[in-house]
Parts: C-alpha cells; sequence; structure tokens
C-alpha cells in the first residue's frame, strides 16, 4: 500500500526528532491524541509530503486522521503506565453503539469501519524505572480483518447490554482478542502481538519526574 515509501529514513528521523522535543518540555506526557495527530502532520510537511487533513463527521463516519499520497492514515496511541512491549491494545478501534447489539451486526460494523482506511500508524510508550520506551508501529490493518473469522459470545456478568468478545486466529494461533463493550458501545483489540506488526521504530529517552 505504499507504507514503505511514506515511513521512510527521512520520515522517521524527522518523526524521531519531533516526540524528542515534545519530550525534553513534557517527559511524563507522551503526545496522545490531537498533538500525535500534529506531530504525524508536521513531520509529513517537514519531508515535503502533500498531505490532507480530515475532519471526522460524526460518531460513525470515515475515521482516517491523514490522507497522504491517496493512503488514508489512521493514528492510534497506547501511552498509559500498564502498556507492554510486546503485546498491543486499541483501546477504541471504533464506536458500535448502535441498535442492534448483536454478533453479526457488531462484526459488521467493525469490518466497515476497517475498510475505511489503509493504513493505522501507533506510537507507543513503555514505562520503566529509569526509561520511557517509543515504539511507532504499523499495524496491518489486514491482520484485524480477520475478525470476520470470529464468533462473539457474551462475557463478564454486566447488568443490562453484556459485552462480546472472541478471540481470532490465524493459521490455528491466537492472533488477538476482540471486544465489544457493552457500556460504552466501544471495539477494542486487545493482545495484539507487536511482532505481528511492522515495528517502524524504537528508541529510549530518560525518565523524568
Amino acid at each position: 500500500m505504499g507504507e514503505d515509501i511514506l515511513f521512510n529514513p527521512g520520515f522517521l528521523l524527522a518523526f524521531k526528532s519531533f516526540v524528542d522535543v515534545h519530550h525534553s518540555i513534557y517527559p511524563t506526557v507522551p503526545p496522545q491524541g490531537i498533538y500525535f495527530e500534529a506531530l504525524v502532520e508536521r513531520t509529513f510537511r517537514a519531508v515535503h509530503k502533500p498531505i490532507a487533513i480530515i475532519t471526522p463527521g460524526g460518531t460513525n463516519q470515515p475515521r482516517h486522521d491523514i490522507l497522504v499520497e491517496g493512503i488514508k492514515i489512521s493514528l492510534k496511541t497506547e501511552t498509559g503506565i500498564g502498556t507492554r512491549s510486546d503485546s498491543i491494545s486499541i483501546t477504541k478501534l471504533c464506536t458500535t453503539e448502535r441498535e442492534p447489539w448483536d454478533a453479526p451486526t457488531l462484526k459488521g460494523r467493525a469490518l466497515e469501519h476497517l475498510s475505511r482506511y489503509d493504513v493505522i500508524l501507533m506510537l507507543r510508550t513503555i514505562w520503566t524505572k529509569e526509561l520511557v520506551r517509543y515504539q511507532l508501529v504499523d499495524i496491518p490493518v489486514s491482520l484485524l480483518r480477520l475478525l470476520a473469522n470470529c464468533e462473539p459470545v457474551p462475557v463478564g456478568k454486566r447488568i443490562g447490554r453484556q459485552s462480546l468478545g472472541a478471540d481470532v486466529f490465524r493459521e490455528g494461533h491466537l492472533a488477538f482478542h476482540v471486544h465489544f463493550d457493552g457500556s460504552d458501545g466501544k471495539c477494542q483489540i486487545r493482545g495484539l502481538r507487536v511482532a505481528d506488526c511492522s515495528l517502524l521504530l524504537e528508541w529510549e529517552k530518560k525518565r523524568q519526574e
């Protein structure tokens, strides 16, 4: 899809430098949300890539954040204290809050959402006692689309609209767990291995309090 051209050495060098500047000012607050989006936008502009910033049109409208050379990119972050170096969680892949609340409908909405972009670019922060490790990861959309083959079942003991979840397998091996949260209508991904994604960049900075 052209990710190797977009996320070339020039992009990675510029992105790391911008994150390092952010870290020097806010050593305990990693870039998230609009701040991560702004860093990615600035990086593409620094390497002279024409881009289009996407303004979401509503809860279930297309959600790619940046359009670069025809490639639709969704930007995610995972920066909490519990972030693991080898396992990815996406707390909000998309929102599926409309009724009906059943497995075929929820799977269909998640797959429809995945069809709206080509690349998921995630910035991750892993905290140790002395260091902050940054990871920039390209999550294959094709891998997440494997949820089409799972069969979500009710999980938990919540009163009211119950959550649904399922393990998703690839070639007989567990790829990740998909969870449809009954309380807030979010589709979540858990236990996605970093090794099954493209680790574009990884570096460490000294932790400061």
